[in-house]
């Protein structure tokens, strides 16, 4: 599933924010080897201060499995700010209908755990879709994004080939980068969800999202708020089976279910650590 967050809404997912930046440091920092700046395990630059938008990919359980950065061709950027010598001594592009995208990255470690590669291909290409329909629905017209050589095979195997270099390729780290252009047509989209076998909404709603997190971080906690052990068991039962038929999509449901699955284990739960009831 994927979530966008910008200006407007980012004061509610502080905490997915932070699990971004780490993926981001473990990708960008250990994995790549780039020159990126990492402070407290997470990877944040100048270019985060200037209310980008992030379209994000979570698992089933709320964990951030991939990531991308959308941002202004306006103003700065990375592009001309930091890897202008990719342009080989040209201007960078600007345009209102052009955003940068960078920072693209996917767990392969959580998603492939198991050798599951399908997992890491179906992640990638949600993310795809989600980046191009948000740039779409955004009027934006076209992307120019900074990857290296594997992301650039990486699109042309998903059928998401650039239609169009800028510069050149310059080495960066332990890997290469170079600027690509795409076209964020519905023609695009639907050859990425043609080869992904994506035919639904990749989008989740927002309050199933942070529910979902919720349910995820009190489990990990061993904990619910307090004000749920002033309920009793059916009042907690109730609410979810409210908040299950009230909802209107498939996301919905599955974050009511993961908050009632919670919920009903800690109502249930003995008081006391090692006294069984």
């Amino acid at each position: 599933m994927i979530i966008v967050i910008d200006a407007l809404n980012k004061h509610r997912f502080g905490d997915l924010l932070a699990d971004m930046y780490r993926l981001r440091a473990r990708v960008f920092g250990d994995r790549l080897g780039w020159e990126v700046e990492i402070k407290d395990g997470m990877e944040i630059d100048q270019f985060d201060r200037l209310d980008p938008a992030y379209v994000i990919g979570l698992d089933d359980e709320g964990h951030v499995v991939s990531c991308v950065r959308a941002l202004q061709t306006t103003g700065p950027h990375m592009l001309s700010d930091v890897f202008q010598v990719i342009l080989d001594g040209e201007p960078p592009l600007r345009s209102a209908r052009l955003w940068e995208s960078t920072r693209f990255c996917v767990d392969t470690q959580r998603l492939a755990g198991n050798g599951n590669m399908k997992a890491v291909s179906l992640a990638t290409c949600e993310l795809m879709i989600g980046s191009l329909e948000y740039a779409r629905r955004s009027g934006i017209s076209d992307i120019v994004t900074v990857i290296d050589p594997v992301m650039d095979r990486v699109l042309k195997r998903s059928d998401n080939a650039p239609y169009g270099y800028v510069g050149s390729t310059k080495p960066m780290g332990k890997v290469s980068a170079m600027a690509a252009l795409l076209d964020c047509t519905e023609e695009r989209i639907g050859r990425v969800r043609a080869f992904s076998g994506i035919h639904g909404d990749v989008f989740a709603d927002e309050d199933a999202v942070r529910a979902l997190l919720d349910a995820r971080r009190a489990r990990e906690a061993g904990m619910v708020p307090a004000a749920v052990s002033q309920v009793s068991q059916d009042d907690i039962m109730s609410y979810c089976e409210d908040q299950i038929r009230a909802a209107e999509t498939p996301e919905d449901r599955a974050a009511a279910l993961a908050l009632a699955q919670v919920l009903a284990r800690k109502a249930q739960a003995p008081r006391h650590a090692g006294k069984l009831h």
